[in-house]
């Protein structure tokens, strides 16, 4: 069964439009040391929620991982990887991340406890609630 993760996004530079008009993007830019040990575990075939970052704050998407994590090639620090992903769908509404924190069975949810970390492991039952919250 394939792993489920939530990637962040700052839609002003790089929104889940922009990765639906591209088809698939090369997922770049990781810094955050948890970050990248996360990015390190995904593998070609997982699933991710984008998340936009800034004033929207809500999941607003679903994408699938093309690749498995590869050095970035821009940069010189082998530490740093890279993953390919590809839109797979938009929601049908946008699902908030004050929606997420009302929601009792999300309060363990990494996007609520570490609100700074880009790329996080999304649970079966976290995936679960957040495409309910998406109906």
């Amino acid at each position: 069964m394939a792993s489920k993760w939530l990637l962040k996004s700052d839609p002003d530079e790089y929104s889940f439009d922009d990765l639906v008009r591209d088809g698939k993007t090369v997922w770049e830019g990781v810094s955050n040391n948890l970050a990248l040990i996360n990015l390190r575990n995904i593998r070609r075939g997982d699933l991710a929620l984008v998340y936009h970052t800034g004033k929207e704050r809500a999941v607003v998407g679903l994408a699938e991982f093309t690749s498995d994590p590869y050095p970035d090639p821009k940069k010189k620090d082998p530490r740093l990887v890279v993953v390919e992903v590809e839109a797979k769908e938009k929601l049908a509404r946008p699902v908030s991340l004050d929606e997420i924190k009302k929601d009792a069975g999300l309060k363990d949810f990494d996007l609520v406890r570490l609100p700074r970390l880009s790329v996080m492991p999304v649970s079966e039952r976290q995936w679960n609630a957040i495409q309910a919250l998406a109906r």
